[in-house]
């Protein structure tokens, strides 16, 4: 069956079984030299999506700081707090996920 998630999608990877989600694969996004350690502002503080947007022009890659720091936003909701330091991947490395 065809992929119906869009390449921005955390589940682009994930194949469908009947019509329902199969076990996810995760999409790497392995360390690279040009990634930013940041430290989270609090206007970003539960919304990956904003970063996303002010980083990479798209809200739909809000999972990608999940993925790069998975030892630190185990929720990327609620762990996503204000002078949290995480590692934000340079939009070249991640151009292939839009």
């Amino acid at each position: 069956m065809a992929n119906i998630h869009k390449p921005t999608s955390p589940y682009f990877k994930t194949p469908l079984k009947d019509f329902y989600l199969d076990l996810w694969k995760k999409r790497e996004i392995l360390p690279n030299a040009n990634d930013t350690l940041i430290t989270i502002e609090p206007k970003y503080e539960a919304r990956p999506d904003l970063l996303a947007s002010d980083l990479y022009g798209s809200p739909r890659l809000w999972w990608v700081f999940a993925v790069r720091n998975m030892d630190i936003l185990v929720d990327p909701i609620e762990d996503m707090r204000a002078g949290v330091q995480i590692f934000a991947p340079n939009k070249d490395t991640i151009s292939d996920l839009v």
